[in-house]
């Protein structure tokens, strides 16, 4: 309700301003592609995303030093703790930093923010930056129009530049006419009712424009101008730094629990920093005083002396901060606790992992891990086993022909709550991130991914097919038909062990032959199958009624076992590793392992 009011409000008053004043168009056009040029600079460090930057914040979570020092200058960088806020919402959310290292984050970079500040007060107001801006903006276009994504990315950053320097231009020139016509400074407030008013305006006007640097660049201009007082600059400045945590709640709003932790430290932290400033102003602009004179910025400049009270509030508040920052981890943890798990949703997709190439493949990774370890219960317990005494065994065929009591489940109401959900919700990943410019790599992570979780979830009907007669057969020892039926889920049990032996195994160490030679005496044993049934009818050990169950079977059993060796090798095997290289030289293809197949003799024992 409160943004469908606000829309046509805000509208409202910007057609009235530009029927009134010409500079107050300047002003809003200034503002205006300030912020385009933030989002062109968000665009084109998005476009680096999948190399440099995460790495560097992946290296960042190793202390709280680095996590700072990260935050900091990352928003430097960039020039957006919003993207910065976003992107570490997104590594959390994906489970690829921790929750400690992400509340570094976001302290760095509200120091790192502090720089935007300096460099408009220090050099965008005493330099005409427009003559800078045109020959970027002209190259920008050209790269933004190149196929390689870093040349394009090169090319927003650069136009985002441009477009930063304009519209500070713009303010600048609008503030300055504005000021022959206005003198704005007859609303300044002083005392406590000043601080509060200023304040919650700072907060609102960075709300609206969901960008603490173009509040910062709007204040520093209206500063220089004189339209604003020098003691209501401060309580703005303050007022921005309270508006800016908006954005990480948003982000929270589609992230999982960290994420919404994360969040919540942000407004923590920022509703603290602007606490102490307000209630510490008088102490704070003696230290700001001191601080220009040191720097030897004049008294009179007063744009630069808002820039260090800028930075000092915010490194305040980092310090009060840091040395309880264990205690604060400890606390967003109670206050916002991981719900209980529920196997049949999904624990690592959302909104808050698409923003990036490497946190939509890790998470979707992660997510059909979890999809396995839900079928692999199914699988387990739909051929009468149990995991813990299948995966401890030395002897799997003897567990498996001692294990002959029905293991009670509903496997078809565990398959749609366990399997099936999170199956669609991989799809539906899948194909909600297909729509995205990622790079090639990446897409084809993300469907390689997509066939693995259809894989995982075709091995489970095939045990749902064929369950009801192998535990008809297996209740209790029949003979021959006992004996195949274990047959058959002895080698379904062999291959889940040995694929947990592969997920245990560090990835330099994991290997594609195994997977090649299993899937030989799976084609071997599935020839070999028609024959040894012949001659066990022949012998009269099998009946015709028996024998056309377990052919049924048989072939729903090879097909599960054929999905879970190409869902492991698709999943597990690295082909960026060089030993990994040279087995997928000599990996067999379909037709080398039909061959294969046929020149082996008789397969396994038992068939």
């Amino acid at each position: 309700m409160m943004k469908k009011l606000l829309l046509p409000v805000i509208l409202g008053l910007l057609i009235l301003g530009f029927s009134v004043s010409n500079d107050f168009q300047e002003i809003s056009a200034g503002v205006a592609i300030f912020l385009f040029g933030m989002l062109m600079l968000e665009d084109g460090f998005k476009l680096f995303s999948g190399g440099y930057l995460e790495r560097a914040l992946e290296m960042a979570t190793g202390s709280i030093t680095r996590s700072l020092g990260f935050g900091a200058i990352a928003t430097t960088i960039m020039q957006s703790s919003s993207l910065v806020s976003v992107i570490t919402i997104s590594f959390l959310s994906a489970g690829l930093i921790p929750l400690l290292a992400g509340v570094g984050i976001i302290l760095g970079a509200n120091i790192g923010t502090t720089t935007g500040a300096w460099l408009v007060a220090g050099f965008g107001l005493k330099v005409n930056i427009s003559a800078y801006a045109m020959p970027m903006l002209t190259l920008s276009i050209v790269l933004v129009f190149q196929r390689s994504k870093y040349l394009r990315g090169a090319g927003y950053v650069l136009g985002g530049l441009g477009f930063l320097f304009l519209g500070i231009h713009h303010m600048k020139e609008g503030f300055d006419a504005f000021s022959d016509q206005f003198d704005l400074t007859r609303f300044a407030m002083t005392g406590i009712a000043g601080l509060v008013v200023y304040t919650l305006t700072g907060a609102v006007a960075t709300v609206v424009m969901q960008s603490s640097h173009a509040t910062m660049v709007l204040i520093i201009t209206a500063l220089a101008a004189g339209q604003i007082s020098y003691e209501n600059a401060l309580a703005l400045a303050i007022g921005a730094n309270i508006g800016t945590t908006v954005t990480a709640v948003i982000g929270g709003l589609t992230a999982n629990f960290q994420g919404r932790r994360l969040a919540l430290s942000h407004v923590m932290f920022n509703l603290l920093t602007a606490g102490v400033a307000l209630v510490f102003l008088g102490q704070i602009r003696d230290m700001v005083d001191v601080t220009s004179a040191a720097l030897g910025i004049a008294a009179s400049d007063i744009a630069l002396k808002l820039a260090v009270f800028h930075t000092i509030f915010n490194l305040l508040g980092v310090l009060l901060i840091v040395p309880f920052i264990h205690r604060l981890v400890a606390f967003l943890e109670r206050v916002i606790v991981q719900p209980a798990e529920d196997l049949s949703q999904p624990k690592y997709l959302s909104e808050a992992v698409d923003e990036f190439p490497q946190t939509i493949q890790v998470a979707l990774r992660r997510e059909v891990h979890h999809l396995y370890e839900n079928a692999v219960e199914l699988i387990v317990h739909g051929l009468n086993l149990h995991r813990t005494e299948l995966f401890e065994t030395k002897d799997i065929a003897a567990t498996v022909k001692a294990s002959r009591a029905p293991v009670d489940f509903d496997l078809d109401a565990r398959y749609e709550h366990r399997v099936k959900t999170l199956h669609s919700a991989i799809i539906e990943f899948a194909t909600r991130v297909g729509s995205k410019d990622l790079p090639a790599k990446a897409m084809a992570d993300v469907y390689l991914m997509r066939d693995v979780s259809g894989q995982i979830v075709r091995a489970v009907k095939s045990i749902k097919h064929m369950r009801r007669n192998a535990t008809l057969y297996t209740q209790r020892p029949q003979g021959v038909i006992t004996d195949l039926y274990n047959g058959l889920r002895t080698e379904i049990a062999r291959i889940l062990v040995e694929i947990r032996a592969l997920d245990q195994a560090d990835p330099e160490d994991r290997s594609s032959l195994w997977l090649d030679q299993e899937r030989i005496q799976v084609e071997s044993d599935a020839r070999n199958t028609n024959q040894t049934i012949d001659r066990l009818i022949r012998e009269r050990h099998l009946s015709a009624s028996m024998a056309t169950s377990f052919l049924n079977d048989s072939n729903y059993a090879y097909s599960g076992m054929r999905d879970l060796l190409d869902a492991a090798r698709a999943y597990y095997i690295d082909t960026e590793d060089a030993m990994a290289e040279v087995e997928r030289i000599l990996t067999l293809d379909e037709d080398d392992l039909q061959d294969m197949a046929l020149d082996r003799p008789n397969g396994k024992e038992g068939l």
